[in-house]
């Protein structure tokens, strides 16, 4: 059975994340997005809003469990018996920067790292982005896959 961690330490539901995890089940057989807990970095939403959000958006959906998690994602990745990691990337810089930590990871662990690319169309659109607009009140409707509420 293929198993893979999706993880976002912050708020991982927007469009191009949605697209990522859509595309990853095309190839897996189970997906486990791993909400990263981390006291301290600020996030709009507690935790046990986030995951509830992410758990609606994708409930039916049998092939994907949400969970929060507190570590190394390759530490959760080996509890969990994922033999993968997925990572979502948008321009280069972030390939580059993707491509050192999933060595880091293989070398740590022996789990394979997965990156891809979010659709040409949503490589504007980031977790920071959102947060950011949310901050100044702004709409974030067409930044988020359609159903899901903030």
């Amino acid at each position: 059975m293929k198993k893979a961690i999706f993880p976002g330490t912050f708020d991982p539901f927007t469009i191009g994340h949605f697209s990522i995890v859509k595309r990853a089940l095309t190839f897996m057989d189970e997906i486990i997005i791993g909400i990263g807990v981390n006291d301290k970095k600020r996030t709009w939403f507690p935790m046990e809003k986030r995951v509830k959000m992410i758990q609606e958006l994708y409930e039916k959906e049998p092939r994907i469990k949400v969970q929060s998690y507190n570590g190394l994602t390759v530490d959760f990745a080996q509890e969990q018996g994922a033999k993968f990691i997925i990572r979502g990337i948008r321009t280069v810089h972030d390939f580059e920067y993707e491509e050192t930590i999933a060595d880091v990871n293989r070398k740590l662990s022996g789990i394979e790292t997965i990156l891809l690319f979010t659709e040409p169309e949503l490589t504007s659109v980031s977790s920071t982005i959102v947060r950011e607009l949310l901050q100044f009140g702004k709409d974030v409707t067409p930044f988020l896959p359609k159903g899901m509420k903030i």
